[in-house]
């Protein structure tokens, strides 16, 4: 796994551009006072505006074994490709890309995107699977 931001090496660089403009849209216009909440809603109109397919908490069950020992919420999957996790917090937390690591290894999707709308300017984290298919 590895994060990336090289322009050339974007993975699904079409539907990031979407993604990445619904985010920017719906944090330019709520700002970064919200609760994740309503971030998480203003993120379902905009994509619904811009033609995206996308599930909202989706639960993926964790595995040990091939035996379930848990359950996973994840916020978002756009188009079926993307795991988008979305956070609401003033400060950063290592365990935020650890969490969104897991869903990826879970899903066994090409990309994740974490983003925080707590800040002055959106951060986010592109997270690539370099496992993607292994285990189809």
């Amino acid at each position: 796994m590895n994060t990336n931001k090289n322009a050339n090496n974007i993975i699904l660089p079409e539907l990031s551009y979407k993604i990445m403009g619904a985010l920017f849209t719906v944090h330019n216009e709520l700002g970064p006072s919200l609760l994740e909440k309503y971030y998480q809603r203003a993120l379902a109109k905009e994509f619904e505006k811009q033609g995206l397919k996308f599930k909202r908490e989706i639960p993926v069950t964790l595995t040990y074994k091939n035996e379930p020992i848990g359950k996973y919420i994840l916020d978002f999957i756009v188009e079926g490709k993307v795991v988008l996790e979305t956070k609401a917090q003033i400060a950063y937390n290592p365990n935020f890309f650890k969490q969104t690591l897991a869903y990826l290894n879970e899903t066994n999707l090409p990309l994740a995107i974490l983003v925080n709308f707590r800040r002055p300017k959106l951060e986010y984290r592109r997270i690539v699977n370099a496992h993607h298919g292994e285990n189809s």
